[in-house]
């Protein structure tokens, strides 16, 4: 089975950001397992107590503010962001990227939490689905981060194998998205990582971490597939996502 694991930066109600994203990563589901050993490996680095009960958080490390990031210089703590997003980039050649990031005041009218689900879910459906084509039959799972969102967006993920995303039925699913408490997984706090990244690519206009994942969001035919940006305020646009689709 292949695993969408995804987590969300920014916030839906916080007027002085400008976007809101949730991304993450799939992986095979064997691949779990060398993720969360890379990771664990990371963790021992920082010399806590029970690297174990360490979790990768991107904005905690970002601030600095809370044990062990508190004893790291600026550097440091933006080195260990990146660390953590190296496990990706080192990855397996099948794990993939994903994420979008929605322009809130772009669409004032809709909860930019519940676009980002619908587009991802009709992503990563028709990743698999390019997988079935290849021969592999595997159906998908997508995990997320425990959030007030739960209920809702296990109501739609229920809706979009009945009746359809904006884009057609999602067929490759396995079952509705389960909910994960974030310290209990390595491969959340990944795409916690990959969410960061993201955002503050599009709301700091700060590469820095994107670029570590950036060859790795799902691409075909030199479409890159795996990264959406929703919004109406630059019809040229010219980052990764827009360009390669306008190309």
């Amino acid at each position: 089975m292949h695993l969408l694991y995804l987590d969300d930066s920014g916030s839906a109600g916080n007027p002085t950001e400008e976007y809101l994203v949730l991304g993450g990563v799939s992986v095979f589901e064997a691949q779990a397992d060398w993720i969360t050993s890379e990771l664990d490996k990371l963790a021992q680095s920082f010399g806590a107590a029970n690297p174990h009960d360490l979790e990768f958080h991107a904005s905690t490390i970002f601030s600095r503010r809370q044990p062990p990031w508190d004893g790291l210089s600026r550097d440091e703590a933006r080195g260990a962001i990146k660390a953590v997003l190296q496990v990706l980039a080192r990855s397996y050649d099948t794990a993939r990227a994903f994420a979008c990031a929605v322009h809130k005041k772009s669409f004032p009218d809709r909860d930019p939490m519940e676009m980002a689900f619908e587009e991802l879910c009709n992503r990563f459906d028709r990743y698999l689905s390019r997988l079935r084509v290849a021969g592999d039959r595997q159906r998908g799972l997508v995990i997320l981060d425990q959030s007030a969102h739960e209920t809702t967006l296990q109501a739609m993920a229920r809706q979009f194998r009945r009746l359809g995303t904006a884009w057609g039925v999602v067929r490759n699913l396995a079952d509705t998205p389960l909910f994960i408490d974030s310290r209990a997984s390595r491969v959340v706090q990944l795409a916690d990582h990959v969410a960061y990244a993201v955002f503050r690519r599009y709301e700091h206009g700060d590469s820095q971490y994107f670029d570590v994942v950036a060859s790795r969001f799902d691409s075909s035919d030199g479409v890159v597939h795996g990264l959406v940006h929703r919004q109406s305020i630059d019809p040229r646009c010219m980052c990764l996502a827009c360009v390669t689709r306008r190309t």
